[in-house]
């Protein structure tokens, strides 16, 4: 099995994304984590069912909506979307999903984690894109510091044989 570092590579080597639970109130961490990865050159879709535009993109009402081949979807819900969010990723044939975790539970759900091992998806179960995208900045470089010294980095399931 990958260790995370692996497993972050691996997910961030793709190049066609999406963030599911980006909102019109530009403040959430899936906006920013969205506004990361689209600055850091990634080809990136925002999903959110009640918002058409986000971020100044077009915004998709879910994963099937989205005109491109998606390589992994973060999905920064609330926990209880997680689980469908998964579910999509299945029936498109997504191979990857990142469950933002900061402080809290964050996205990652049980249930959504366990769909993830039953299905084959490869999946990293909390921490944050920001403390990985380059550049990470200070704020995020710290976070990854302190919650790696606490042992609460997520061990991530799936991405064996895929490094």
């Amino acid at each position: 099995m990958a260790d995370l570092g692996q497993a972050v590579q691996h997910f961030l080597s793709r190049k066609r994304l999406a963030v599911a639970g980006v909102s019109r109130d530009g403040n959430l961490p899936a906006n920013l984590i969205f506004r990361k990865l689209r600055d850091a050159g990634y080809e990136v879709f925002p999903v959110n069912p009640s918002a058409s535009e986000v971020e100044g993109a077009p915004c998709f009402p879910d994963l099937a909506s989205v005109p491109a081949d998606l390589e992994g979807v973060v999905v920064a819900t609330p926990p209880g979307a997680a689980e469908g969010v998964v579910r999509e990723c299945v029936a498109l044939g997504i191979p990857m999903v990142w469950m933002h975790r900061s402080i809290g539970s964050g996205s990652v759900s049980t249930a959504a984690v366990e769909l993830c091992r039953r299905e084959g998806v490869a999946v990293i179960p909390g921490a944050c894109p920001m403390m990985y995208v380059q550049p990470v900045d200070l704020a995020h470089r710290c976070f990854r510091w302190v919650l790696g010294g606490m042992g609460k980095l997520p061990e991530p399931e799936g991405f064996r044989g895929r490094e």
